[in-house]
């Protein structure tokens, strides 16, 4: 039996990015949880192994764990990762993706290309 909706994580320090994000992703039919904290979503990922996103979204700035870091402890999980940064730094970028990031995106970032990122790193195609 196939999951209903598809359920994003979302990892950034920004309350109210984490909460838009959210209403962004319920809007379109899909089921997201925010977290303040990489420590926050890995300790949930770690103590609880049923909890697992079909994507995950990083913010690359945070205090704490970073989102590479975030990402390099999720590396093997098989859950698609898509960061969201103000922090655009090629060399940053390219580290991310080279660890196999779906995409990297700079904030703000445009609601319609957002959706369509997320549906490809979901494998989605084109809503109905």
């Amino acid at each position: 039996m196939s999951k209903v909706k598809p359920f994003v994580a979302i990892v950034d320090d920004d309350e109210s990015v984490g909460r838009a994000i959210k209403r962004l992703l319920r809007s379109i039919g899909m089921q997201a949880d925010a977290f303040a904290s990489g420590e926050a979503f890995l300790e949930l990922v770690s103590s609880l192994p049923s909890y697992r996103p079909d994507c995950v979204i990083l913010d690359i700035q945070m205090p704490g764990l970073n989102g590479l870091e975030v990402q390099q402890r999720l590396a093997g999980s098989g859950m698609p990762v898509i960061f969201i940064t103000a922090y655009d730094d090629i060399a940053v970028r390219e580290q991310a993706l080279a660890a196999g990031a779906a995409a990297y995106l700079r904030k703000p970032f445009n609601d319609e290309l957002f959706v369509r990122t997320v549906r490809s790193a979901l494998g989605l195609g084109s809503p109905p």
